[in-house]
């Protein structure tokens, strides 16, 4: 989704994928053919860019490192704050260092440790593996030890958080460029299903405007505070009381930010690259005022483009993107949006075409227009 923008830029963008078949792959013009952790193919890549970006943070840090320090390429982020958004544990300690809201949590090196944990957070609590998790996959909420044994000597302690008793889920996005200039889209609601983002409301609904400042201004900071360049989204959860606390960090363009793509006057994709690229950033101001993203989770329907025809028949006005990815339950394969000034329409509207894609046929009910059903504890 960043190809568009960079041809529009006039930006050439090399993409290395691990086959023919994946989605950038079937539409850059320039690819290479290599894994993410393979250091030959990592670097090779490199040496033909002045810059280096991501779409995923599982690049191992020590690949990065030697391609900063010998001047391959522009490593954007840079490995000392990618790291942030690949491991959880040293995102947790450098944000409580900071000063930065996060939940109560601790390190379990082995299950005595987790079951003196879990004592200290009322029997009960989110158990992460730092690395590799994403999307629901390294997330449970346990109250016993013995319900993580299968990840006790897979790489150093486990993550234990509080079970945060939130009362939604929202996620400030920021861009930055190497320089430190700025800038903030409006923070937004999220809703989750079975642990991965199913719908987006921009702005978030009833959020204070000066209480949607001071969000915003805690993401700048956490950017400046890690030197993030290119896109950070900073998940948080909110509390009955308005508290917000520091959920994960994402160095990349972000589900909860797709939105911008149509309801934006400069989308996150093309947003990254400008500041990757040490480009002005440009102005994220709403087109309308209200966005409504909701996800496209893969079920038993392959053709997910008769889908999409079906959808836009029954409303012209929503937008879809298709991944071009295999469909399997579960799966994000794609999303629409639908931006205006009736939120409650816009979220019938969305849902509607939602369900026209993934389930075939005319969908016209109106539940769901809540984005109910997500019935998780919503942590990713």
């Amino acid at each position: 989704m960043m190809l568009p923008a960079a041809i529009e830029l006039d930006l050439p963008i090399t993409v290395l994928a691990t086959d023919p078949s994946e989605s950038a792959a079937r539409v850059a013009h320039d690819v290479r053919l290599g894994r993410h952790d393979d250091a030959d193919a990592v670097r090779a890549l490199a040496a033909t860019c002045e810059v280096l970006t991501f779409d995923h943070e599982h690049v191992p840090p020590a690949i990065l490192e030697g391609i900063v320090a010998e001047g391959l390429a522009h490593v954007r982020p840079g490995p000392h704050a990618l790291v942030h958004a690949q491991d959880k544990l040293v995102m947790r300690r450098r944000l409580t260092a900071l000063g930065h809201p996060c939940p109560r949590w601790s390190e379990a090196a082995d299950p005595a440790a987790l079951a003196t944990a879990l004592g200290e957070l009322g029997g009960r609590a989110v158990v992460k593996t730092p690395r590799g998790g994403y999307d629901g996959h390294g997330v449970r909420v346990v109250s016993d030890a013995a319900e993580v044994a299968d990840w006790w000597g897979t790489g150093g302690p486990l993550l234990v958080e509080e079970l945060v008793p939130f009362t939604r889920e929202l996620s400030a996005q920021v861009a930055r460029r190497p320089g430190g200039e700025a800038v903030a889209y409006p923070v937004v609601q999220s809703v989750q299903r079975d642990g991965v983002c199913f719908e987006v409301v921009a702005p978030a609904p009833d959020l204070e405007p000066g209480r949607a400042r001071a969000i915003q201004e805690l993401a700048l900071a956490i950017a400046a505070d890690l030197d993030v360049v290119g896109m950070l989204a900073v998940e948080l959860f909110e509390t009955a009381d308005g508290t917000v606390l520091v959920n994960e960090l994402a160095m990349r363009p972000h589900n909860t930010g797709h939105w911008s793509m149509d309801g934006a006057v400069t989308g996150q994709f093309e947003q990254h690259l400008r500041a990757v690229r040490d480009l002005p950033l440009g102005d994220v101001t709403p087109l309308a005022p209200w966005a409504v993203m909701v996800n496209l989770l893969g079920g038993t329907r392959e053709d997910l483009a008769a889908g999409a025809a079906e959808a836009m028949a029954l409303d012209p006005g929503i937008t879809v993107h298709l991944y071009g990815k295999g469909v399997r339950p579960g799966r994000k394969v794609g999303h629409v949006t639908v931006i205006g000034a009736d939120r409650e329409d816009l979220l019938r509207r969305a849902h509607r075409a939602e369900r026209t894609i993934i389930e075939g046929g005319i969908q016209d009910r109106n539940d769901g227009v809540d984005g109910s059903g997500s019935g998780t504890d919503g942590r990713a």
